[in-house]
C-alpha cells in the first residue's frame, strides 16, 4: 500500500461531527503561545538552574560567531532593540526581532583577516586523526572485578564533581572566592540533576546496541528518544534531529554554539567504553561529538575520552596530560589553547599565576565555550596532580562551566586511583546510590546499575570485535 492510499482510506473512513464550543480544542493555542513566548524569554534572558548565573543565548550567539571569525551584521544595535522588547514586554517586538537577529547570525559573513581562519579545521575524524598522534594503546582486561571497580569509582567520581559544580557554574575566580571562601566542601545539599549525565546515558543506550560499529546517526535517535530538551548547541541539534536532520549536519546548521563545552562535557563515557585505546575513545567522542557540534567543540570530547580511556592503565596524570596535548593537531585552535595552559603550567609555581595567563587568553570567549574551561581543565589537572581533593577545590576556584569540567577530570582520577581515593565527605551524600536524571525512561537509577550497564555493553562490545576480527583474519 502507498502512502497516499493510507491517507485515502482514513479520510474516505472518517465521518463528519458537529463539535460544540468546548469541542474545538483552539483554547489550546492559548497554551503554545504561552510555552513558546517563555521559551523566547529565555533564550534572551534567563539563569542557571543549578547556580543562578545570568545568560542570555541571544546575545552570547553574536559572541559565538564573532569567535568563529564572522561578522554578525547589526548584531548588537538589534540586540538592544530586543532586549528593550522583553523589558517592555512587548513580545510582538520580540519575536519579531528574534528572526532577525537570528537570520544576521546564522547568515554572517567570514572575516577572513580573524585568527580562526589561520588555524586548521576537521570535518571528519579520519582528517583529524591524520595530523594527529596517538598514545600507545594498553590492554585492559575488562572480563574481571577490577575493570568494574574502576568504571565504578569513575562514575561516582563524575557524579560527585557534577553535583559539587553545578552550583558554582557561570562566576569567576574571583566572585566565587569573595562569596564561598575556600569552596573545600558542597555549598549546598548535592543532587544528581544535570544536563552532564543526559548526553552520556542516550550514548550508552546506542553503544549497548551497536558496539564499536555505533554511528553517530545512531545516537542522534538516541537523543531524540531519551532527552526532552536541552540548551543551546544541543537544542538546536535536536530541533535539528527532529525535522529529519542528522549528524553531522544536526551540528553544523544553523547551530552557533557548536564548538561550545557541550560536547567537551561527555567524553569520560567515551573513554569508559574504550579502556586503555585513546585513539578507539577518541574515534567515538567524534562520532558522539559531530552530533551537536563541529571541529573544535568536537576535538573538546575527543581530549576527555582519550584521558578517561587511559586512566584505566596509567597511573603518572602530568605524564598522561602532556602526552594527550601533544599529540593533537599542531594547528588546529583547540591545540593552542591547551599548550597554552600547559606551558603556563611549566613555568608558574603558583596555578593562580598560570590561570590569570589563561583567563587574559581566552576573556573574549563565553564561559561555556570548550576553551576557557579546556584550560582550566588543564590547570585543575596539573595542579592538582591526581589528588581528588586537591582537584576538585581547584576546579571550583577557577570558575566557568564547573559542573562540566570537574565531572570530567574526576573520572579520570576515580578510574586512576579508586574508590578508596575519593574522601568520604565527598561521597557520603550518595551514599544511597541513587541517580536521578530527567532522561525519559531512566528518571530513577543507581550508580551501581548504571556501572553494571556499562561494563556488560563494553564487554559485550568488545567480544563482537574480537568475534568480527577473527573472521576477517580467516578470510
Amino acid at each position: 500500500m502507498k502512502a497516499w492510499e493510507c491517507v485515502r482510506k482514513i479520510t474516505d473512513e472518517a465521518i463528519p461531527r458537529r463539535l460544540a464550543e468546548d469541542e474545538q480544542t483552539w483554547d489550546a493555542m492559548k497554551e503554545v503561545e504561552a510555552q513558546v513566548d517563555f521559551m523566547l524569554r529565555l533564550y534572551w534572558d534567563s539563569h542557571v538552574p543549578g547556580s543562578y548565573a545570568p545568560e542570555s543565548l541571544m546575545l552570547a550567539s553574536i559572541q559565538a560567531v564573532e569567535n568563529q571569525g564572522k561578522v554578525v551584521e547589526n548584531g548588537l544595535a538589534y540586540y538592544d532593540e530586543g532586549k528593550a522588547a522583553l523589558e517592555a514586554g512587548d513580545m510582538v517586538t520580540l519575536h519579531r526581532v528574534t528572526a532577525k537577529l537570528k537570520y544576521r547570525v546564522n547568515t554572517a559573513k567570514k572575516d577572513m583577516a580573524h585568527s580562526y581562519w589561520r588555524t586548521e579545521h576537521y570535518e571528519e575524524f579520519h582528517e583529524f586523526a591524520a595530523e594527529s598522534r596517538f598514545p600507545d594503546s594498553m590492554a585492559c582486561d575488562v572480563s574481571g572485578n577490577r575493570f568494574w571497580d574502576q568504571t565504578y569509582a569513575g562514575w561516582l567520581a563524575q557524579i560527585i564533581g557534577a553535583a559539587y559544580g553545578t552550583a558554582l557554574e557561570g562566576y569567576t575566580t574571583e566572585q566565587l572566592g569573595k562569596t564561598f571562601g575556600k569552596l573545600d566542601e558542597y555549598v549546598r545539599e548535592p543532587n544528581t540533576m544535570n544536563d552532564d549525565i543526559t548526553y552520556e546515558l542516550a550514548f550508552l543506550n546506542a553503544f549497548d546496541h551497536s558496539g564499536y560499529q555505533v554511528t553517530s546517526k545512531e545516537i542522534a535517535a538516541e537523543w531524540m528518544a531519551l532527552v526532552p530538551a536541552g540548551w543551546s548547541a544541543e537544542q538546536i541539534a535536536l530541533d535539528n534531529i527532529r525535522m529529519g536532520i542528522m549528524p553531522p549536519e544536526s551540528g553544523r546548521l544553523y547551530n552557533p554554539f557548536n564548538e561550545w563545552i557541550g560536547a567537551q562535557m561527555r567524553g569520560a563515557i567515551c573513554g569508559m567504553a574504550a579502556p586503555g585505546n585513546p585513539k578507539l575513545a577518541a574515534e567515538l567522542a567524534w562520532k558522539d561529538g559531530e552530533v551537536s557540534h563541529i571541529s573544535n567543540g568536537i576535538m573538546g570530547e575527543v581530549f576527555n575520552a582519550m584521558l578517561v580511556a587511559m586512566a584505566y592503565e596509567r597511573h603518572d596524570l602530568r605524564v598522561m596530560l602532556r602526552e594527550v596535548i601533544e599529540g593533537l593537531p599542531k594547528e588546529s585552535e583547540y591545540t593552542r589553547i591547551v599548550q597554552f595552559a600547559l606551558n603556563q603550567c611549566a613555568v608558574h609555581e603558583d596555578w593562580r599565576d598560570a590561570w590569570k595567563s589563561c583567563e587574559e587568553k581566552v576573556k573574549r570567549y563565553n564561559w561555556i565555550h570548550a576553551y576557557p574551561n579546556a584550560a582550566a581543565e588543564v590547570i585543575a589537572l596539573w595542579y592538582g596532580n591526581g589528588n581528588f581533593d586537591e582537584t576538585i577545590v581547584l576546579s571550583g576556584k577557577l570558575g566557568q562551566d564547573v559542573d562540566c569540567n570537574a565531572a570530567q577530570i574526576l573520572s579520570v582520577l576515580g578510574i586512576m586511583n579508586g574508590l578508596s581515593a575519593i574522601p568520604e565527605r565527598w561521597k557520603e551524600p550518595f551514599a544511597n546510590d541513587r541517580l536521578e536524571t530527567y532522561v525519559r525512561s531512566m528518571k530513577e537509577m543507581t550508580i551501581r546499575s548504571l556501572t553494571d550497564w556499562t561494563v556488560t555493553a563494553v564487554r559485550k562490545a568488545k567480544e563482537e570485535a574480537d568475534n568480527r576480527d577473527g573472521r576477517e583474519t580467516a578470510k
